[in-house]
């Protein structure tokens, strides 16, 4: 048994992005069908939902269409669906797998089974028996793929489930139901109940497959995997299962000891930011500054290999202690006045050209608005690309608020308000009657988008560009009118290509929030970088001097020793960066897709930067109200 064994007690694969994990997960499905087929059997599947399995699903629609892989013998049964939930609402689950699978494959429906959001509640019981009953005549599920909920639930069985729980209607947390709000209007359409196989029956299964992708997910797969058994974590009940594998993504396997404390696996090889990652977290387990660690500290942590490959406690305190200091500057795009030999950025050119892109409207404020404003005010010809529309975050009383200015304005003023009026009238109708699973009306969608871009161009005015130094790139891929958003294509990279190429930029800044791989951040990235790779291919001059800075969003920030760059903030500026989130009125209060955080995102931006300067000041380097931090990345 390995180190990493006695540490992990369910076998676990761990891949570099969430497309290489749900292709291996692909091939085992395709595989297990092929060799039922050859048996002349049917093969039984159960299946699981959400954000995570999309790009499982996709994956197995290529394989049908390209590969000739035949679902003619496949028998599924979902794991849960949503009550009371009509069958065609765009929450569903039953819509939900006919969108990405059932619609794109030849399996038979009569072989696909989906709990009924509609059934009556008095016939939940009886209903749930035969479900459990079905599955027993289709000879059992031979492989179960699972999902896990940020609380550790496996289907919708919630903290607190039976270990001997079956099919059965359940109450959903409300941690899952705040999860799962971004897919609704808002919290209160999210259903309280629904109906979920048990944790009996997920083990029944000969085969399970839990896949997770993202950092979020990072906390709850170490608790499943390297901790006790308990229902208080019903994922953990997996490791009493005999053919079980967790299936993530790098981010998903963070937490996991085997990337947290590599030191305490085996033997690791010792680079500048693996030093700096042991010293800091033994530094915070000890609750000291980095320069009062000792000798004996080193050993009880375990990492006495270091003592003996670079010489004393002292020696390497001061070496991650000057390691971090050199990563904080007041000049984001170099200071040319001065020779600073560590500094995190060039000093050359003394004004820089710089790119912000801003996924949504208020990013660039939220994310980086200490270094957007010190970048300006220090001389650099800073532009942002604001990359969507962000339309779908605003809500419909907001736009009958705009509505009612833009009508009141044209009668004040006598302009001819025929126009406004039908406007009014038409979105009126349509709001007043909206169900939760309609698009918006092309009308109200550009009104929306009109209101978030009206604030991002205030913002800009604030901190002092000009209006050609703005640029709202509406990247196709986002204008769904709905949550789920088409796969970035060409046209995507294309535009951002084009602005790149006007721009010739030294500095790029862009999203690194890799949480959600379906987030919307995350496919923005993913565009920059595809855009950023065909121009080097290429040869391009317009980034042959540009670096790449990549900032966090409201909810995380970079880990300590992965920061290369930290801009500091006194307290004053923490005020102006403030102001200048309060100009998107639309995303005060009430905001949408706000998840399970009740904070507005002017104090989530506040705590995590303060949190950022925290870290900071505990290790022993100076203490400042708040700090705005990157990481450096090559393309």
């Amino acid at each position: 048994m390995s180190h990493i064994d006695s540490f992990e007690k369910i076998p676990v694969a761990i891949f570099a992005d969430d497309k290489q994990a749900s292709t291996y997960v692909a091939h085992e499905i395709a595989d297990l069908i092929r060799q039922r087929q050859n048996e002349g059997r049917n093969c039984v599947l159960g299946l699981a939902t959400g954000s995570t399995p999309k790009t499982l699903y996709a994956e197995l629609v290529r394989m049908h269409k390209e590969d000739g892989l035949s679902f003619r013998n496949v028998i599924t049964f979902n794991l849960d669906e949503y009550y009371p939930i009509e069958p065609d609402a765009l929450q569903s689950y039953n819509r939900f797998m006919k969108t990405h699978l059932f619609d794109h494959i030849d399996i038979d429906p009569a072989n696909t089974h989906i709990p009924k959001g509609t059934i009556n509640k008095n016939d939940i019981r009886p209903y749930a028996l035969d479900y459990e009953n079905k599955m027993e005549k289709a000879g059992g599920i031979d492989l179960q793929i699972l999902g896990i909920g940020l609380n550790g639930h496996i289907g919708f069985n919630e903290p607190g489930s039976s270990r001997y729980s079956i099919t059965r209607m359940v109450a959903l947390d409300n941690s899952t139901r705040l999860a799962n709000a971004y897919e609704f209007p808002n919290i209160t359409h999210v259903p309280r109940l629904a109906i979920s196989m048990g944790i009996s029956t997920i083990l029944k299964a000969r085969r399970i497959l839990l896949m997770a992708w993202g950092e979020h997910k990072a906390p709850i797969i170490r608790k499943a995997v390297e901790e006790h058994v308990t229902e208080h974590v019903p994922a953990s009940i997996l490791q009493e299962h005999h053919h079980c594998q967790f299936v993530l993504d790098e981010t998903a396997g963070h937490e996991l000891t085997r990337f947290k404390s590599p030191w305490l696996t085996g033997e690791i090889e010792w680079n500048e930011k693996m030093i700096r990652k042991a010293v800091c977290h033994m530094a915070f387990d000890m609750g000291k500054p980095l320069l009062m660690l000792t000798n004996n500290d080193y050993n009880n942590s375990g990492l006495s290999d270091l003592l003996v490959k670079y010489g004393n406690a002292y020696d390497i305190n001061i070496r991650v202690f000057n390691g971090l200091r050199d990563t904080i500057t007041g000049w984001p795009g170099g200071k040319y006045s001065e020779v600073i030999p560590r500094h995190p950025e060039r000093k050359e050119p003394q004004s820089k050209r710089v790119i912000i892109f801003s996924p949504h409207p208020d990013d660039d404020i939220i994310s980086m608005g200490g270094t957007f404003i010190r970048l300006k005010e220090q001389g650099h010809d800073v532009h942002v690309g604001y990359q969507c529309s962000g339309n779908i975050a605003v809500t419909d009383e907001f736009v009958m608020r705009q509505l009612h200015f833009a009508v009141e304005f044209d009668e004040i003023f006598e302009i001819d308000k025929s126009r406004a009026t039908n406007i009014w009238n038409e979105a009126s109708a349509f709001i007043a009657n909206k169900k939760s699973y309609q698009k918006d009306t092309p009308e109200i969608r550009a009104i929306k988008g009109l209101i978030r871009r009206t604030e991002a161009r205030a913002t800009c005015q604030y901190v002092g560009l000009k209006d050609e130094n703005i640029h709202f790139m509406n990247l196709p891929f986002y204008e769904t009118g709905l949550i789920e958003k088409n796969p970035p294509g060409e046209d995507d990279i294309k535009i951002t290509m084009d602005l790149i190429r006007k721009i010739k930029p030294h500095q790029i800044f862009a999203a690194g929030d890799f949480a959600d791989p379906h987030g919307t951040h995350k496919v923005c990235f993913d565009i920059i970088f595809e855009a950023l790779k065909r121009l080097k291919a290429q040869g391009d001059e317009s980034i042959k001097d540009c670096w790449l800075w990549l900032y966090r969003g409201a909810w995380a920030e970079w880990d300590v020793w992965d920061i290369e760059m930290a801009i500091p903030m006194s307290p004053d500026q923490v005020i102006q960066k403030r102001n200048g989130i309060f100009i998107h009125q639309s995303q005060k209060d009430g905001v949408v897709f706000q998840g399970s955080d009740s904070r507005e995102f002017w104090e989530r931006a506040e705590d995590r930067n303060a949190g950022t300067a925290e870290i900071y000041s505990k290790l022993g380097l100076p203490k400042y109200a708040a700090m705005e931090a990157f990481v450096k990345w090559d393309y």
